[in-house]
């Protein structure tokens, strides 16, 4: 039997606003049925197609890489999922264990000793290896902080992302000593694209969010809000966020005047 209150919920959410939810007739129960099955099944099989097309992906990757003879499937009638994936998480272990004592430390620099005299690898390999040594790294916070920045216009906020804090180099030629952090703004609704800049740190307002949730409200346009719940919880989080920032911005124009 069909959860009454699932259906309902579907019906408030596709319904225009100011209008009814649609009628509890033959044709109106189908609609809800197969808008229920939608969206019980719609998350699922996008989930597994994305991991079956990463998996997919790694395997195609890796398998090249042994010869015919030691392949399963060269003995097995059917190939088998995930044993890319599989190695490669081993190989991986492997070669951390092994760059972690002296001997493949020696290696590790002899190999970047030898792409250091490399004109055009050397700036390539040298952005990548930072790229992954910030992000990987268990001491590092970026964009573990969610916040609001006053953009694009007066009494308008955005959602940012905060990064570490410019470096030395940027920071002398900043206009004021003040504390800067790095923000990244993404777009709607492609979060990977967005602008990147500085910003005082006073000028941010911090939010208790977690980062999953803000990119979530950024790529559904604001249709789903931190916390879950329905319209009334979503309008409650807006009015929060809106609150938060016409105090931090009350407070900041109050401030020169003590």
């Amino acid at each position: 039997m069909t959860d009454n209150s699932e259906l309902k919920h579907v019906e408030e959410a596709l319904a225009p606003p100011g209008e009814a939810p649609a009628s509890h007739g033959f044709a109106g129960r189908i609609r809800n049925y197969f808008l229920t099955g939608l969206v019980v099944a719609g998350p699922v099989a996008i989930t597994i197609y994305l991991v079956w097309s990463f998996v997919t992906w790694v395997d195609d990757l890796v398998r090249p890489l042994f010869p015919v003879a030691v392949r399963p499937e060269t003995y097995l009638p059917v190939k088998i999922p995930g044993l890319g994936l599989i190695i490669a998480f081993i190989a991986l272990t492997l070669l951390g264990f092994f760059t972690a004592n002296f001997v493949g430390r020696k290696f590790v620099e002899f190999g970047e000793n030898l792409l250091g005299r490399m004109p055009v690898v050397r700036p390539v390999y040298r952005g990548l290896k930072q790229v992954f040594e910030t992000l990987f790294s268990k001491s590092a916070s970026t964009f573990r902080t969610v916040g609001l920045v006053e953009f694009p216009a007066p009494g308008m906020w955005s959602l940012v992302f905060l990064s570490t804090p410019p470096g030395s180099d940027i920071t002398a030629r900043l206009p004021t000593q003040e504390e800067h952090v790095s923000v990244f703004m993404p777009c709607t609704p492609n979060p990977t694209t967005g602008f990147f800049f500085y910003v005082p740190r006073r000028e941010i307002i911090e939010l208790d969010i977690p980062v999953e949730e803000a990119a979530k409200l950024i790529m559904t346009a604001g249709m789903i809000q931190p916390g879950g719940g329905g319209a009334g919880d979503a309008q409650k989080n807006i009015a929060a966020l809106a609150e938060t920032a016409r105090l931090a911005k009350a407070s900041r124009t109050a401030a020169p005047a003590k």
